[in-house]
């Protein structure tokens, strides 16, 4: 009797795992676009490095890609306006020209100065177009694209490289990897400039005012070094939190239809896209466009900005 009721109730349990199972998993979801991909699965197979995996994963993709195509698409447009035989540009060159001036003359220069604005800009522009552009190709349902065009027309295998492609998050400057990169840029970028500006051995004695009694250094010191790191970190953490916490917001409240659909059926989860998930995922989604524009200016403006106070400095 008691083995006929265990195996009753590891019936009941299985089944109602397996239930547990087909139900609809919001986090699963949400996590799976916008992870990297598998350390396990990545895309293109390398092998080991001094301990350091080489292997091509989503982001790293992604970051291919996004460099591909700023570099291609700048590249043509301003090949195309130098063998032109007027000098005022004209459509794509024109806004190209606007951007480019306007970090030149309204963020770079006011911070770094005259004298050195011709030395930094080109930097700071190279990071501006570089996470401007990862930033709104995140935006872009291009793999969404792919995987219908691969369902309805290529029909290619489960293990095929457009099905791992498909796999994972889109938005490169969402990967803290990616960020962190470009925020060690753009430490050494600070360190550079002090020397450059003051020597090697003037600049870090200007972490520290002068005159002051040697005690409070023991303070200081500690203190301002970790300030170096600080801002770094700063950059790394506000780019990648705030490409991730878009992507995870849209897919939540879409989530709300198959959340509802499950229970109360198919009507309840037409109601809640129609009336709560189609009206806040567009409101959001316009809202990422501002982010994206907002975090490639504050991510430039703060690289001008420690550049200059390494070069200006004030106490």
């Amino acid at each position: 009797m008691l083995v006929q009721e265990a195996q009753e109730h590891g019936a009941a349990a299985a089944q109602a795992a397996h239930g547990a199972v087909e139900k609809f998993n919001a986090g699963d979801v949400i996590i799976h676009h916008v992870a990297n991909s598998s350390i396990d699965e990545p895309l293109i197979h390398l092998p080991r490095i001094l301990g350091i995996d080489f292997s091509v994963t989503k982001h790293v993709f992604m970051l291919w890609l996004v460099a591909a195509t700023v570099f291609v698409v700048v590249t043509w447009v301003v090949r195309r306006y130098l063998k032109q035989d007027r000098l005022v540009p004209s459509g794509f060159m024109n806004g190209l020209e606007a951007v480019v001036e306007f970090v030149r003359d309204e963020i770079v220069q006011p911070n770094v100065g005259k004298k050195w604005v011709a030395t930094w800009t080109p930097l700071v522009l190279t990071l501006c177009v570089f996470i401007l552009g990862a930033n709104a190709i995140g935006l872009m349902p291009i793999f969404d694209v792919i995987g219908l065009v691969d369902h309805y027309l290529l029909h290619t295998g489960e293990h095929s490289f457009i099905k791992q492609l498909l796999h994972g998050g889109t938005t490169a400057t969402a990967n803290f990897n990616v960020t962190a990169a470009l925020a060690t840029i753009t430490f050494g970028a600070i360190i550079i400039a002090g020397v450059k500006a003051h020597g090697f051995v003037k600049h870090w004695m200007n972490l520290v005012p002068h005159g002051l009694a040697w005690p409070i250094y023991i303070l200081l010191i500690p203190i301002e070094i970790m300030g170096m790191f600080v801002r770094p970190f700063a950059l790394t953490m506000r780019l990648a939190a705030n490409m991730t916490g878009g992507h995870i917001a849209i897919l939540a409240i879409l989530s709300f239809v198959f959340l509802f659909a499950e229970m109360g059926g198919a009507f309840a989860g037409i109601g809640a896209g129609v009336v709560v998930s189609l009206p806040l995922a567009v409101g959001i989604s316009g809202l990422e466009i501002i982010v994206v524009l907002v975090q490639a200016y504050v991510f430039t403006l703060l690289t001008a900005v420690f550049i200059g106070m390494a070069i200006h400095v004030h106490h």
